[in-house]
């Protein structure tokens, strides 16, 4: 299947680019809409204990879905698998919103991940198809400032509804933002060429998502598993060797070997990876820091966090301009050194000073985010070749995934252990802060010791948090010295 007309002669780009900008939004909104609505939703339905679960399935299902959506984009185009993706999402969303008990709810999450897993990594190849390298660098930008947007709506999307609808409407709030998207791109995107017949690695498939299964299971719920999380990891291991030994024998592997030889693939895999760990650093833990050390309320917690998604947008829409006048490693080295300067920043909140270093420390972490993100997105899509470019898209989002589970799960390590060494024989020394009552039945000498308890502990996962930041200067690294998003660009693309 081949693209019909070239990038620059495709028409009504404007509205395409629109239709993907809508999909994204409606994926990106998700988990901070439900996560606002969560305490209706289980006043309602009970099952407190699975809570965690209503986030976790969700999760687990996108992100084995993500890469193998990425393959069957490149196989049997991205305007067919976009259209599949979002109609099993939707159907998700739909049923969410009917689920009787939380295990229901759980299952239907499930459903809705399956789906989700196409849109974000299907929508930037679109656009990566229709526009014209040189174009990528700052539409892409306008894709990425999806998420910061996001970010801020949903919170405030999901309180709106729950006081005044039904919860159900903050899943089915996607139902008409996801139609008219494809109805955008049913009209306008063109349809693909017929082809030769391909066919997906299903034993490659197969042990992706058993290795990934594995791996998020393990991180995202060792507390609860116990002796089990070792024997996934190990479950996990062993289904990647066989994944690798799959994929080097097979005719069209799920992830094409010319996926690992490029240096700018491999540099934008890592600095995915990177990015979701040193995300999910600042968005567990500094509202808790703001919140319990510093005695602010939920209000000055999530709008310091905000701000890292008001730094993210506008320095993707700054990245585009950059790399464009200099080139992808000096945009990229610019991102990383906001992301290491703003993780260290974090070490110099202290429990009696103002909001503002905090915030500064945010909103600089959101920008150097902002810069990387969308600078390793545009220097994959325009090394990789059309035939591969969805998974090329796709790799760089599964890497971000994965990532962010590793650092929810190394983190909140470092925090338990801290908190042990330094709070030893205390009971849930954060939760008596993040409590009102709790806090304020506290002694002033008790307060204290606990605050600066607390304090020290999640300064560690700072220290650690920035550590992970400098790894980032690796993927730098490996970009070209000079390259920048030029012309021409590779033949082939498919809508």
């Amino acid at each position: 299947m081949k693209q019909t007309l070239p990038p620059d002669r495709v028409p009504h780009r404007s509205l395409i680019l629109i239709a993907c900008m809508l999909a994204m939004f409606m994926a990106a909104i998700e988990v901070t809409i439900v996560a606002t609505a969560m305490p209706t939703i289980i006043g309602e339905l009970g099952g407190f204990p699975l809570l965690g679960w209503v986030f976790a399935v969700y999760l687990l299902t996108q992100a084995v879905s993500v890469p193998i959506y990425g393959r069957l984009a490149d196989l049997y185009g991205c305007r067919r698998m976009f259209f599949i993706g979002t109609l099993v999402f939707l159907l998700g969303s739909v049923l969410c919103g009917f689920a009787p008990s939380m295990i229901w709810l759980i299952v239907f999450r499930a459903l809705q991940g399956l789906g989700g897993g196409a849109i974000m990594p299907i929508a930037s190849t679109i656009i990566a198809n229709v526009y014209s390298p040189v174009e990528r660098a700052k539409v892409q930008g306008y894709l990425s400032s999806v998420w910061g947007i996001s970010a801020i709506v949903g919170p405030l999307m999901g309180a709106f509804i729950v006081e005044h609808f039904n919860w159900a409407l903050v899943f089915w709030i996607n139902v008409p933002i996801g139609v008219v998207a494809m109805a955008m791109l049913a009209r306008y995107l063109p349809a693909a060429q017929a082809g030769r017949q391909h066919s997906l690695d299903l034993a490659g498939t197969g042990w992706l998502t058993l290795a990934v299964s594995a791996l998020l299971l393990a991180l995202l719920q060792a507390e609860a598993l116990g002796w089990m999380a070792g024997a996934l990891l190990l479950v996990a291991i062993g289904s990647a060797v066989m994944l690798v030994r799959q994929e080097r024998r097979t005719a069209e592997p799920l992830f094409p070997l010319a996926l690992w030889r490029s240096r700018v693939i491999v540099a934008g895999n890592i600095g995915g990876l990177v990015m979701g760990a040193v995300l999910m650093g600042i968005s567990a833990f500094l509202p808790t820091f703001v919140q319990g050390v510093m005695g602010g309320s939920p209000l000055e917690a999530g709008s310091t966090l905000a701000l890292v998604s008001i730094g993210w947008p506008l320095a993707s829409a700054l990245s585009g301009r950059l790399m464009l006048v200099t080139s992808y490693r000096f945009t990229a080295l610019c991102g990383a050194l906001l992301m290491i300067a703003g993780s260290l920043l974090l070490l110099l909140v202290q429990p009696e000073q103002t909001l503002w270093w905090a915030r500064l420390a945010a909103f600089t972490l959101g920008a150097g985010m902002g810069l990387s993100n969308t600078t390793f997105l545009v220097a994959v899509q325009n090394a990789a070749d059309a035939s591969i470019r969805g998974i090329a898209t796709a790799s760089t989002m599964f890497s971000r995934l994965i990532g962010s589970a590793l650092g929810t799960a190394l983190l909140g390590a470092t925090l338990n252990l801290s908190l042990q060494r330094q709070l030893p024989g205390v009971a849930d020394p954060v939760q008596q802060l993040m409590e009102g009552p709790q806090r304020d039945a506290l002694g002033n000498g008790q307060l204290q010791g606990l605050v600066e308890g607390v304090a020290t502990a999640l300064h560690g996962v700072f220290m650690v948090s920035a550590g992970m930041a400098l790894l980032t200067l690796l993927a730098v690294w490996l970009m070209p010295a000079s390259q920048r998003p030029a012309e021409p660009e590779a033949q082939g693309s498919r809508p």
